[in-house]
């Protein structure tokens, strides 16, 4: 009856090692979709020994991500908790993960799990895991595809785009995911999504083909046609589409959504779903690199763009017109995001939307002492990190903000929230217009 017993791929080892006592390491499920909490429990230790759980990921371009935290079993020696952490603050060991370098923890083969080994050791140890021998060690699979999802990747029309289609015959409401201005094309979003009842297309439109082989950037008609190869799908419904966006991501949505001719509501019976999540700015024609040659530097070297993005622009010939949006729109908000005016340009989509008398189509979740990179859930929280510019591949270091501890949660409430969002806009039937969720 398990779903992933059959995978390809799957190995599931569990290991005990008798050290003054027998040690039992289980951790609940031990196989699951990124998204999904596991349980881990620690038996069969004496009353009131102190241990170090210790989460270790094995990165595909070979850095090793760490995680540790500390406990002291109860009186039937166990120790019982859905988290671990340094201070038990309740949220998940992934999110703790961290490295020594400044990249990102980006999957990029989604058909292969993310493997993370939970180790149980003796004591309250803070380094040098490695040349210590666990008590118990469990090989924890979290996957972004689901048994069944099917990888498709799409080139035709000149698109550089991956298909993900949900298990089962179909057919499914449609997302088309877009990402931000680091280019290249992201699928572990998509393939989530797929996981959850979404055929997503993910799309690249920064260092897509085109753009490598004419050193020009894509128009309209690039997002056009992407939205077209997904409607037109035989396993798509294509009256029942969202677009889900990040970053730069965003400008492109929201002006599609206001301007596009193709991507529009064309009858009453209807529904073009526009789901963008992630970074919202409201300038209509935007330069990709218009703010990588000019930039605010911290102490400590990071680029700062959020500052000049202010004062958010009072031309309405700069801005996409959002009273003229006809479906629901969801705006996630970083309140510390230090790369984009994230909470500014969604206050000021509110006024433009309440002057129009469309503000009942607007959501706001606005998560403070959060940063730009609002992710799936326990997708570790980076608040700077490298980014390479897409024109010119040059690395830098960028600011973007939050907390640890509050961007996780938004992370994990947010993705929630988001899933509820496409489900009852996609899948309900009710609605006879767009919606249109965004994330800044």
């Amino acid at each position: 009856g398990d779903p992933w017993s059959s995978f390809p791929g799957v190995v599931i080892i569990k290991a005990s090692f008798i050290i003054k006592c027998c040690v039992q390491l289980s951790v609940h499920p031990s196989r699951g979709l990124m998204d999904e909490k596991f349980i881990v429990l620690v038996q069969k230790v004496l009353p009131g020994c102190q241990l170090t759980v210790h989460a270790l990921h094995q990165c595909e371009d070979g850095n090793s991500w760490e995680a540790f935290g500390h406990y002291t079993t109860d009186a039937s020696g166990t120790v019982n908790g859905t988290c671990f952490t340094g201070y038990q603050s309740g949220w998940d060991i992934l999110w703790e993960l961290t490295i020594s370098s400044p990249f990102r923890l980006r999957k990029k083969n989604v058909q292969t799990p993310m493997e993370v080994t939970i180790s149980v050791y003796q004591g309250h140890q803070t380094e040098g895991f490695v040349d210590q021998v666990p008590l118990a060690s469990v090989l924890v699979e979290r996957w972004y595809m689901a048994p069944g999802v099917r990888r498709i990747p799409i080139t035709e029309e000149g698109l550089t785009a991956t298909l993900f289609l949900p298990a089962g015959p179909g057919p499914f409401p449609g997302v088309l995911d877009l990402w931000g201005g680091g280019g290249q094309l992201v699928e572990y979003r998509a393939a989530l999504l797929a996981s959850h009842g979404f055929a997503s297309l993910a799309l690249d439109y920064l260092t897509c083909k085109i753009t490598l082989e004419t050193g020009k950037m894509v128009d309209n008609q690039y997002f056009e046609t992407a939205y077209r190869v997904l409607q037109q799908h035989p396993q798509v419904l294509g009256s029942r589409i969202a677009m889900l966006a990040l970053s730069l991501g965003t400008s492109i949505t929201l002006r599609m959504a206001v301007n596009s001719q193709v991507i529009k509501v064309t009858t009453a019976k209807t529904y073009f779903h526009i789901l963008s999540i992630w970074k919202v700015t409201v300038f209509l024609e935007i330069h990709v690199f218009a703010f990588c040659h000019s930039c605010l530097l911290n102490q400590k070297n990071e680029v700062i763009w959020r500052d000049l993005l202010l004062p958010i622009t009072t031309d309405p010939s700069f801005k996409v017109d959002m009273g003229r949006l006809q479906c629901p729109l969801m705006l996630v908000v970083g309140e510390d995001d230090q790369n984009w005016a994230a909470y500014d340009s969604a206050m000021d989509i509110k006024e433009m939307m309440e002057r129009a008398g469309n503000s009942h189509l607007l959501t706001i979740l606005s998560y403070p002492k959060t940063g730009h990179l609002i992710e799936p859930p326990y997708t570790p929280h980076f608040r700077a990190s490298i980014f390479r510019k897409a024109d010119t591949h040059e690395k830098i270091m960028v600011l973007w903000g939050g907390q640890t501890v509050e961007h996780s949660h938004a992370q994990e409430d947010a993705w929630k929230k988001m899933l509820v969002f496409l489900r009852e806009n996609l899948y309900g039937g009710t609605n006879p217009g767009a919606t249109l969720l965004s994330h800044l």
